[in-house]
């Protein structure tokens, strides 16, 4: 038997009571109905917030993964950028490797050094770095690479430093040599009267060993000194009347003869194209010239060689 429910509705303003009779069945269908749309509502609105929340996470996630993508993108440009300057530093190193042999061999200064001078680490020089290589794949190889060529390139830097402060020594050394080797004539002008070696004497007549040049040219003419050096002889010398010696080191020495007056004392640092005197006619002399002698190791050598003007 369907039961049913009786609803009286009661009005205040004096109408006639109504009254509504419904079926239970009915009732609790629509009972039912509000309940399940009220449940399907908060699933869906659940579901909605769920999947707004889930979407919102991913957009963010996927933003920070965008930036972290570039970022790995940046740094590994950055490495490949690394990885080429290693290789142009390395270029760099050969290049000064090939100008060291270059001033070597301008200078005929021996490297007495076994290994390579750039690369000593086995006497190899390390193969280029390929920095288009895949990072993905290579990383942590081109990394070790890097780390293996800066550590090489490090050290190589200071043997590079050590080679061109022997140079530059080797070089100065050269340098005080070619300063205090007689490369100039020691006057200006005039005429080679007398050469060196064997001669005949203007005074004896017999023959003699001509221990250098007479130049002969008009009294009072400057005579400079043909190299740098220290004056260790200035006064008269026997035949050779008023006579100056320059001592210029690495063995070598410079004697000028029959001078009119002498301009320096004995002591003074003189450097090349000074003037130290002028020519005369004192000690046994024909007429004013000037007597020109380079000894090396104190055994005299034709002074001819010694000019290069």
């Amino acid at each position: 038997m369907n039961k049913k429910i009786t609803f009286f509705i009661l009005n205040n303003t004096g109408s006639p009571t109504r009254q509504a009779t419904i079926s239970k069945n009915f009732l609790f269908l629509v009972f039912f109905l509000i309940i399940t749309s009220l449940g399907i509502c908060f699933f869906v609105g659940y579901d909605y917030y769920f999947l707004k929340k889930t979407f919102t996470d991913f957009k963010l996630t996927k933003q920070k993964s965008i930036s972290q993508e570039e970022t790995i993108k940046y740094q590994q440009q950055q490495i490949q950028l690394f990885a080429k300057k290693i290789n142009d530093i390395k270029t760099q190193f050969l290049n000064l490797k090939a100008f060291e042999e270059k001033i070597c061999t301008i200078t005929n200064i021996k490297n007495n050094s076994k290994e390579d001078p750039t690369f000593g680490i086995g006497g190899s020089i390390p193969t280029d770095i390929i920095p288009d290589t895949s990072l993905s794949e290579k990383h942590n190889l081109l990394i070790r690479k890097m780390h293996e060529q800066t550590d090489q390139l490090f050290i190589a830097s200071f043997k590079q430093e050590d080679i061109f402060d022997n140079i530059i020594k080797k070089l100065n050394d050269q340098k005080n040599l070619l300063a205090s080797t007689p490369s100039i004539r020691p006057v200006k002008g005039g005429w080679i009267s007398s050469g060196f070696g064997y001669r005949t004497s203007p005074f004896t007549g017999r023959r003699e060993f001509h221990r250098g040049l007479d130049i002969a040219n008009k009294k009072g003419t400057p005579v400079y000194a043909t190299a740098d050096g220290i004056i260790t002889y200035a006064s008269k010398k026997g035949y050779y009347g008023n006579f100056i010696t320059v001592k210029h080191g690495y063995g070598l020495t410079t004697r000028y003869g029959h001078l009119n007056k002498i301009l320096k004392k004995r002591g003074t640092k003189v450097k090349r194209g000074d003037i130290i005197g002028t020519i005369g006619n004192t000690g046994r002399s024909t007429g004013p010239h000037l007597h020109y002698e380079v000894k090396v190791n104190k055994v005299a050598v034709n002074p001819f060689k010694y000019i290069l003007n």
